[in-house]
């Protein structure tokens, strides 16, 4: 059965030129039209251009749940293989989550990349909200979003407008294997970001240009656009910045040191090593004093009774319950008493999940009522 897509045009862009190609990534619940002008405009400088349409995303958000990063990584792997088999050259352009699948395809495949340029890319994200994404995804299929975070007025519809969780969770999967392999990294690179992202922080921009093993890095500062600056006020500028950079590495003027990607994988491989010999204990030292703790910390079978719930934790159970069932409800019978969705009840689930195990102490501080010490 065909899925109708709730984004219009949403289809891969494919664009013949010349021998040089370029595989350009867009981002998360987005589309290959939010990175079209800026693959039309590098054509039009005799680029050959090829965005494919990540699965999941170009459909609709419940069809994005189903996937995980791995899938996305491999869509893109699999397009690296067609444009080096057909072009003598090619570079790769990433636009926030498709920076991130950028890294990684630097990371694996970089001998086969000119180099990488990358729009707003996602590595991170701080907010503590995200941190209870793994919990809030059985209770909670998707949350609304902004949509677009564009400047310019009239952008066209690009993206699905809410974020699906189990997506979510899997794109925070990929950034912690993404910043682990930063360092293997080493392909000239053109870093741009909007100082007024209301999306994808700076500050991640920062990390990759801080932890790759790149010796030559173009930074790029987009002043008068948001997340999205292929739609926004400063395409013209990225048009020209991509395209001074990729002119500057095809001439030779941008390279690569490959000693620095050696010492790079050499670093990466003895970090973890000791040449420590005169340690006190051996491995097997290690191993049976570990046996010893585990045996001390078994469960003895007293049969002890378990411990009385305090008054603040029993409040704190009706937040555990009742937030993922006002989620729900607003979410599925689109009754929202509060009019702010579904997020009051995700934040009573975590206020109880906090309260419930901030108040439990250890056995001999509670007395016979219950009641913590």
């Amino acid at each position: 059965m065909r899925v109708v897509s709730v984004i219009p045009n949403s289809e891969e862009i494919h664009l013949p030129g010349g021998g040089v190609a370029i595989l350009m990534i867009h981002g998360l619940t987005g589309s290959p039209v939010s990175v079209r002008p800026w693959a039309e405009s590098l054509h039009q400088s005799g680029f050959t251009v090829y965005v494919p349409k990540l699965p999941g995303h170009g459909s609709n958000w419940q069809d994005m749940n189903q996937t995980r990063w791995q899938h996305w990584y491999a869509e893109v792997d699999a397009a690296l293989n067609r444009l080096v088999a057909k072009h003598d050259r090619v570079f790769v352009a990433g636009f926030s989550m498709g920076g991130a699948l950028a890294l990684k395809l630097a990371a694996r495949r970089g001998r086969e990349i000119e180099g990488m340029m990358l729009v707003n890319p996602a590595i991170h994200d701080e907010r503590a909200i995200l941190k209870l994404v793994p919990i809030l995804k059985y209770f909670i299929p998707s949350v609304g979003g902004r949509g677009t975070d564009v400047a310019a007025p009239n952008p066209p519809k690009h993206s699905y407008g809410r974020t699906p969780l189990h997506a979510l969770h899997s794109l925070q999967k990929l950034w912690r294997e993404v910043k682990r392999e930063l360092h293997l990294v080493d392909v000239p690179l053109m870093v741009g970001y909007s100082i007024n992202d209301h999306v994808v922080d700076p500050k991640n921009s920062e990390t990759v240009i801080d932890n790759v093993s790149s010796v030559d890095i173009r930074e790029v500062i987009f002043e008068r656009s948001y997340h999205n600056v292929a739609l926004d006020y400063d395409l013209d500028l990225l048009v020209e910045e991509s395209l001074n950079f990729m002119k500057d590495v095809l001439a030779g003027d941008l390279r690569r040191d490959e000693n620095d990607l050696i010492d790079a994988e050499f670093a990466a491989i003895v970090s973890g090593l000791s040449l420590d010999e005169s340690s006190p204990s051996t491995f097997l030292d290690e191993l049976e004093e570990m046996e010893n703790l585990e045996s001390e910390e078994k469960y003895q079978g007293d049969n002890k009774p378990l411990p009385k719930l305090t008054q603040i934790q029993r409040g704190a159970l009706i937040g555990v319950i009742g937030g993922p069932i006002y989620a729900a409800v607003v979410q599925y019978l689109d009754f929202d008493l509060l009019g702010l969705g579904a997020w009051p009840g995700a934040i009573a689930l975590a206020a109880g999940v906090f309260a419930f195990f901030w108040q439990m102490k250890p056995e001999n501080e509670i007395n016979d009522d219950g009641v913590a010490l």
